[in-house]
């Protein structure tokens, strides 16, 4: 089966979920793994850091937590999720796209992502106190026929991956339908505060089943409801309920912070959310964007310690909880460093800019006025990809909050300009903020990096 053509590759996984799925209430373990050895066989030379016999072997294991993690999944999941799922955002995003990423960067001689991020709409039924997002104001949005050009020249450089953010993307719900049924051999993703979530929503979802949500908690009911208002905590909860009743796939983005770190990361707070049929928690650093930011909220670099090794228990497929957990800050060791800037992902706002990352609000083109291509051409994305990774150590990847120079420097040098529309910064001002954070940090992450066993991983459309 080496060297699979992509059509042959598509139909093979599909015939191997269809079996995994028929047999989900009994011997499921040997077509999961089968579903490996076709992963294997589809990326043949392809060079990536996977270890396919450890995978098949904690897969069988009926002890160990991945066993018991695909077994909630068969078990809960809607078939037509599971199986669009394994297609779309596995054999589409993870195994074809890699391939097709990584030959395009060689022809066009720059970033090309494995994912987009993009905000329909800046508008949101919430006003939740410090939101980055309300910095663009409330009625900006991108048109149907935007986001759709944008996908489309993204699957021709093999990205089959697409997250939304905003404002709130439900506001857009329609539109985001829209395009999961025009996309069907696209993934996607809406980071959501849930509020909008009901149950003809998620019919609709089930309906089409290559879209998952984020859904935003920063806490329990006190904490959460402080910041997002009186009840959301409840309403959350609530859409939770709805989408595991539909057998839906959904997990929860968190924002952490110097003051609810513990309990975002505590085992009431993870339990909870297993509980309600979250299957993963996507945990982001505060990140001090804006002339109004708190600093005070900025983790300690004991915070810090705790969160790195924190969120690597919670997720540990053979010991773990079951619940897959990913930070952002943490875990740039297995993607190579920074992400951003076109090398695995980029952010295009409700106005149409293109920024590098989603909390990096300078850019130099606009998908009203550039092709794709010529936006991940364009200095400042130029500049990130000849500059990552920003520091050999992985602990410290980001040029703004632990290497603010670098993102000085590239800002002045590319003639970027400011996306904010209420409060334009300055990056001096912004990286300002950061310098005292990446020193104190940069002394500990060096030293722990020193000493740590490798756990590289290029990740999905790295090299």
């Amino acid at each position: 089966m080496s060297g699979m053509t992509h059509r042959a590759g598509r139909a093979a996984f599909g015939k191997a979920i269809d079996m995994a799925l028929r047999n989900k209430d009994r011997d499921w373990e040997p077509e999961v793994a089968r579903l490996i050895d076709l992963m294997q066989n589809y990326m043949d030379s392809e060079r990536i850091d996977f270890d396919y016999d450890r995978a098949k072997a904690m897969i069988c294991d009926q002890d160990g937590t991945l066993n018991r993690y695909i077994r909630r999944i068969l078990s809960q999941t809607d078939p037509h999720v599971i199986r669009t799922t394994a297609l779309n955002l596995g054999f589409e995003a993870f195994f074809h796209g890699t391939k097709t990423i990584r030959k395009m960067r060689k022809v066009h001689q720059c970033n090309v992502p494995w994912l987009i991020l993009m905000d329909p709409t800046s508008a949101c039924n919430l006003h939740c106190t410090g939101c980055w997002a309300a910095e663009y104001g409330n009625r900006l949005n991108l048109t149907f026929e935007e986001m759709d050009g944008v996908i489309t020249q993204g699957k021709e450089l093999g990205i089959y991956f697409y997250m939304f953010t905003g404002g709130e993307p439900l506001v857009r719900k329609e539109d985001i339908l829209r395009l999961c049924e025009k996309h069907n051999d696209c993934a996607f993703l809406a980071y959501t505060n849930g509020t909008l979530v009901d149950e003809g929503f998620c019919q609709r979802m089930r309906q089409v089943g290559n879209l998952y949500l984020a859904i935003s908690l920063e806490g329990f009911q006190e904490v959460n409801d402080l910041r997002r208002g009186a009840g959301v905590y409840g309403k959350v909860l609530h859409a939770m309920e709805l989408l595991q009743e539909s057998g839906l796939l959904f997990g929860v983005s968190i924002c952490y912070t110097s003051r609810n770190i513990e309990t975002v990361t505590g085992d009431a707070f993870v339990d909870l959310l297993i509980e309600k049929g979250c299957r993963y928690a996507l945990y982001f650093h505060y990140m001090p964007v804006g002339n109004e930011a708190a600093m005070e909220l900025l983790p300690t670099v004991e915070q810090r310690i705790y969160m790195k090794e924190r969120v690597r228990q919670i997720r540990n497929m053979t010991t773990g909880k079951g619940l897959f957990a990913m930070d952002f800050q943490n875990d740039g060791e297995f993607v190579g460093g920074c992400i951003a800037g076109g090398r695995n992902y980029f952010h295009i706002n409700a106005n149409g800019d293109a920024e590098p990352c989603v909390f990096i609000h300078y850019s130099g083109a606009n998908i009203r006025t550039h092709s794709l291509l010529e936006i991940l051409k364009q200095p400042l994305f130029m500049a990130y990809r000849e500059g990552q990774p920003f520091n050999e150590n992985h602990l410290r990847p980001c040029p703004m909050l632990e290497n603010p120079d670098k993102l000085i420097r590239m800002v002045q040098e590319s003639g970027a300009k400011s996306t904010d529309l209420q409060s334009p910064e300055s990056v001096e001002h912004l990286c300002g903020k950061c310098r005292d954070y990446a020193e104190s940090w940069g002394v500990t992450a060096d030293r722990i990096w020193q000493g740590m066993e490798p756990e590289r991983c290029p990740g999905p459309g790295s090299e």
